[in-house]
């Protein structure tokens, strides 16, 4: 080895614990160019380019090879940053009411490919995951990208550490079904490299949102979404979801916002999961669902084509009025600095905005709270992009344990 690779790998050797915070800056986006790497890191302008230098040997991220100054800018230009649009990928797969689908995601949360699957699922929880596992390593096949990992989506809170999904309310599987167990043996089945993870779908969305979409920069993240069927809810706190004791933690769907109301599948009346999701919408506005899409499909079109819709209007001032409702209890108790809505919650947020943040002020204790910036959630398939995450999230601790180190 020459003096000059020497004095590289010496330099690497001392920030090679910079490596995997260095990733999860490019990674989401919060070091665009090396100059903006140095001062995240703290360290020279030469261990961080040896640490630059040695995620793209990696194959994970790209450096600029003429950086450019930017327009009114002074000084030394410096090198951009971005991930390696053709670097390896992590198998992701979600399952909801309606059926399942599998991406396959780069760093920075780009969704490669994906395949949808059936359209309705059965109540054999290894019959259904073996099936999406087959339809990623498809993808796989045909990308010939390497794989980091693999990580579920499932409508259900996933109790840790056992990874079983606990209440799995919309989809026939038993309660308690060991979903990581049954995951991690198809993957292994089907000869797919890396670990596997499962999780919560929209505790993964709000952990996607935080690292690449409506929830970036926050430091208090609430999320609350209807997807399918039912409502969850997430917290992304400095940028850490907060699972609780046993992963149970938000479970906001079972928030009682009407004791008058519909009957709930966890025994109770009125829960969010039932007064605020896209079958009270639709039975709300006096429409019987058909069988022909999904249910949060019928919801979005009819929001979408009929919202002057005197019984649509109707319903969307009530379903608002619920999740306002709602919302104002988790900003009383969590007091977040951001609030991010996804799936139908995202159509009603921006059908009637005022009359949604108005419900939240005058809810709020205090008219700070009830100030809360509320947003809709940005990224396609979010729950898709969080199951990545996890998938990832070994590779931004240590790059060079998870994939080796390159050849000198």
């Amino acid at each position: 080895m020459n003096g000059k690779a020497t004095t590289t790998r010496t330099r690497l050797d001392r920030g090679r614990g910079a490596l995997g915070p260095a990733l999860e800056l490019v990674h989401t986006g919060r070091a665009p160019t090396r100059a903006v790497l140095t001062a995240e890191l703290g360290v020279t302008r030469a261990t961080a380019g040896a640490v630059a230098a040695e995620l793209e040997a990696l194959g994970l991220i790209r450096v600029d090879s003429r950086p450019a100054a930017s327009a009114g800018s002074q000084g030394r230009p410096s090198h951009r940053l971005t991930v390696d649009e053709n670097g390896p990928v992590a198998l992701a797969a979600q399952v909801h009411a309606d059926g399942f689908r599998a991406a396959l995601v780069g760093l920075g949360g780009r969704v490669v490919a994906t395949a949808p699957g059936c359209v309705t699922v059965s109540a054999d929880p290894a019959q259904v995951l073996g099936a999406v596992v087959e339809a990623g390593a498809r993808l796989l096949r045909e990308s010939g990208r390497r794989c980091v990992g693999a990580g579920l989506a499932v409508p259900s809170a996933v109790a840790e550490p056992e990874g079983t999904a606990l209440n799995p309310l919309h989809v026939a599987w038993p309660a308690g079904a060991p979903v990581r167990d049954i995951f991690a043996e198809q993957v292994r089945a089907a000869g797919i490299d890396g670990p596997a993870f499962t999780g919560n779908d929209v505790n993964l969305a709000a952990l996607a949102e935080h690292r690449h979409g409506a929830g970036r920069g926050a430091q208090h993240l609430l999320c609350v979404a209807t997807g399918h069927r039912g409502v969850g809810g997430a917290l992304v706190l400095d940028g850490r979801l907060h699972s609780g004791s046993a992963g149970l933690a938000l479970e906001v769907g079972h928030l009682t916002v009407n004791p008058e109301g519909r009957p709930c599948h966890c025994g109770s009346r009125g829960c969010l999961d039932v007064e605020a999701d896209p079958l009270a919408f639709l039975t709300a506005a006096g429409r019987d669902p058909g069988p022909e899409v999904s249910l949060l499909q019928q919801a979005r079109d009819l929001l979408r084509t009929r919202a002057d819709d005197p019984g649509v209007r109707a319903a969307t001032d009530e379903l608002v009025d619920r999740l306002g409702l709602g919302l104002a209890g988790l900003v009383n108790i969590l007091n977040p600095d951001r609030i991010i809505l996804g799936g139908l919650h995202r159509e009603l947020l921006a059908a009637a905005p005022e009359r949604l943040r108005a419900v939240v002020a005058d809810r709020s204790l205090w008219g700070r709270s009830g100030g809360v910036p509320i947003l809709g959630c940005t990224l396609d398939h979010n729950s898709l992009a969080g199951a990545a995450e996890l998938a990832w999230q070994p590779v931004l601790d240590d790059p060079l344990a998870a994939l080796g180190r390159p050849a000198a």
